[in-house]
């Protein structure tokens, strides 16, 4: 691997502000961003900064994807790029750890696939991703009776009897999730011109207490981001047991590139 690669963060419109977005702005690294053009991709730039080859080699790939605190610092810097991109033009953002062998490679890259960027600009202009997620609330067991009073269950029973009551009322917020996700449906329906279902998050990666049982992006045109996260969340209204969350707006990650038929949803 060669002492310096490329690592590349997102294909943007070209415009003459961008060059004062990246003035002082630094990636992954550390490292300063520019911009790679080439003369026959007229309107087109890719936000590259030079990175370490033994960083990013192969074989040190295996290792620092493994290292979370590594894994988390990349992201940071790799969303602090795109987000500043974003603010001034249409992007499209490229996978976490793009990395080509030099600018010359970028710039080969930025031509031979300039119809498909183009188009995939277009179809993102004046449209934000925003991420919905819903949550089923922790559960919270009561601690048994010391001594049953008088006439009532023995202390066996009794257990039985609150865990039965849990069981039910668990089952009973699930069916609400399943509700509060159907209404978030219809609520974007009219607004969203696209949708991209993720696996719910779990573990360390979730980001709040409860359960994360759905997990969807939203490409909601600008012009109705209000109507969009109004209708959305009155999803839970009524339901117990159950919360929503909103995020965005981001650029749009998860409609940079086409993902499988089932996964991926869009309306014209």
């Amino acid at each position: 691997m060669t002492a310096v690669v490329s690592y590349a963060y997102a294909v943007a419109r070209d415009t003459p502000a961008l060059e004062e977005v990246l003035t002082g702005l630094s990636g992954v690294s550390g490292a300063p961003v520019h911009l790679v053009r080439s003369e026959s991709c007229d309107g087109l730039a890719a936000a590259v900064s030079p990175v370490s080859g033994s960083e990013f080699g192969e074989d040190a790939l295996r290792s620092h994807l493994e290292d979370l605190d590594w894994l988390e610092a990349t992201a940071r810097a790799h969303h602090r790029v795109v987000e500043a991109l974003a603010e001034r033009t249409t992007v499209l953002p490229l996978r976490l750890v793009t990395v080509y062998l030099d600018d010359e490679r970028v710039r080969s890259v930025l031509e031979g696939r300039r119809d498909a960027f183009d188009s995939r600009l277009d179809e993102l202009a004046s449209r934000a991703e925003w991420g919905v997620k819903v949550f089923v609330d922790e559960a919270t067991d009561q601690p048994p009776a010391a001594r049953p009073p008088a006439g009532e269950p023995s202390p066996g029973r009794a257990y039985l009897n609150r865990r039965r009551t849990q069981r039910a009322a668990r089952e009973n917020t699930y069916r609400h999730a399943g509700e509060a996700a159907e209404r978030i449906e219809s609520a974007a329906r009219p607004y969203a011109v696209g949708r991209v279902r993720h696996r719910p998050q779990q573990g360390g990666i979730a980001p709040r207490t409860g359960e994360n049982v759905t997990n969807d992006a939203y490409l909601v045109p600008l012009r109705h981001t209000e109507e969009f996260r109004a209708g959305v969340a009155r999803a839970a209204d009524g339901l117990t047991g159950v919360h929503i969350e909103i995020t965005g707006p981001w650029a749009p990650y998860s409609f940079a590139a086409p993902d499988s038929p089932e996964d991926r949803e869009e309306t014209p």
